[in-house]
């Protein structure tokens, strides 16, 4: 037991014996969910390995300060949740993660304006997919591309690194740019706590990170993260898909989704493609695992346009696909659950939805 429950418990032990001996009218109640509701009182301190507490509404990482506030924006606002998110008893807080990859073209920018245009009627934390910037990274493009569309939640945000991200100077421009909201500069890949869950960003451009085959230092600091974190709800976001109908896949990073499918990983959110394409939960080999599988859910729909399936013949476990909208994913994380639900712009009429427990 934590040393604030057990604090918590002695205390009203020794109000109870005051009881009994007529010094006090009430011993008082226990926290409610009992001991662990304390347990989970508690925050998370940030450590070392690369996990932190991620508070959705914050102001992002690179910032002085944090909000108090915290869970406000990201609770789930059709949830019957207090203000703070929290559900009573031992349930735990509902939060909203959303977002997209594949965001900006300067040429086009009523694309990532539609899509700025949802995440402004949604609360909660706002994750990227990579290709942030469509073009080639330069700093440019992201303060007067990015910047008006989606740079307006840039306080809520934590991005993915793209292809498109890597154009110039390895990056650089896109580090500068969004500061630890990307991770360390350099490597890109890092993890976070939004309500119940640990999600884990990662960096498929392999060269620029170091690496993201077995014993990579990528592959090596995501084993330890996933050792550290062994929460029952985990989801990884990064930007090249393993599979995928458009192109057949990134083989690259099978080692890493090896690691996370051998931790339990719930779930793996990708970009690259400018579709949306979900698959049913598999292993590693593209075989179904309704138990254990991970479920890829591909959003390359953030805004800069949209591509289109080679053909009708899907890979295998492909379950839904759509070209003809852009639109956000949100995921509503319940700790124990989460929901889908593709969002799309205004006019479009495509969308995708479902439920899901957690492995």
């Amino acid at each position: 037991m934590p040393d604030f429950a057990r604090s918590h418990v002695a205390r009203r032990q020794a109000l109870c014996v005051a009881l009994l001996l007529g010094l006090v009218s009430s011993c008082g109640k226990p926290p409610v969910g009992g001991p662990e509701a304390a347990d989970a009182a508690v925050p998370e301190v940030p450590g070392s390995d690369g996990g932190e507490q991620f508070p959705s509404d914050a102001a992002a990482p690179d910032a002085a300060e944090s909000s108090d506030a915290g869970a406000d924006a990201a609770a789930d606002p059709d949830a019957s949740t207090p203000p703070d998110g929290s559900q009573p008893d031992d349930a735990g807080p509902i939060v909203v993660l959303v977002g997209a990859g594949d965001i900006t073209h300067c040429a086009n920018p009523a694309g990532s304006e539609a899509t700025a245009k949802l995440l402004d009627a949604i609360p909660g934390a706002v994750f990227t997919a990579g290709d942030n910037s469509n073009d080639s990274g330069t700093a440019a493009e992201y303060s007067d591309c990015f910047g008006p569309s989606w740079g307006r939640h840039l306080a809520r945000m934590r991005t993915a690194m793209g292809n498109h991200d890597a154009k110039t100077n390895g990056g650089a421009p896109y580090y500068a740019y969004f500061g630890a909201a990307a991770g360390p500069a350099g490597k890109g890949y890092y993890s976070y706590e939004l309500g119940a869950w640990h999600v884990i960003v990662l960096n498929s451009n392999c060269t620029a990170a170091g690496g993201c085959a077995k014993y990579s230092p990528q592959e090596r600091w995501l084993a330890m993260d996933l050792q550290a974190h062994p929460s029952r709800c985990t989801l990884a976001i990064w930007h090249h898909p393993l599979f995928s109908s458009v192109y057949g896949g990134t083989a690259a990073v099978q080692d890493l989704w090896n690691a996370l499918y051998a931790a339990g990983v719930d779930l793996a959110i990708n970009g690259h493609d400018h579709v949306y394409e979900r698959f049913a939960p598999q292993d590693p080999a593209a075989q179904p695992d309704p138990v254990h599988g991970i479920r890829q859910i591909t959003v390359g729909t953030g805004g800069a346009g949209n591509d289109t399936f080679p053909s009708t013949t899907f890979l295998p476990n492909s379950e839904v696909h759509g070209t003809s909208a852009l639109g956000v994913l949100k995921l509503t994380l319940r700790p124990d659950s989460y929901r889908w639900e593709f969002v799309p712009q205004a006019g479009k009429t495509f969308t995708d939805s479902g439920d899901e427990p957690c492995r």
